[in-house]
């Protein structure tokens, strides 16, 4: 891979992060599954995207008999 297509990559995850957490920040908690249908890409990018926000600490990510829920933290 070169790095132009690293960086648009990083990008991608990167604008797919601030539409997560507008989603969470407007709706609220949700699973794993609600969120990546409630986003229009792909599967995996929804979910680096979630983890670049549990990396900077802005959500948490909990898991329940049914299976992860993601919400903002405070």
């Amino acid at each position: 891979m070169t790095v132009v297509a690293e960086l648009c990559a990083v990008e991608q995850i990167g604008e797919t992060a601030g539409v997560v957490w507008h989603c969470l920040s407007e709706n609220g908690a949700m699973s794993m599954t609600k969120l990546v249908k409630s986003i229009d890409a792909p599967r995996d990018t929804v979910m680096q995207a979630v983890g670049w926000l549990a990396r900077e600490d802005k959500v948490t990510i909990d898991e329940t008999t049914r299976g992860r829920v993601v919400a903002l933290t405070d």
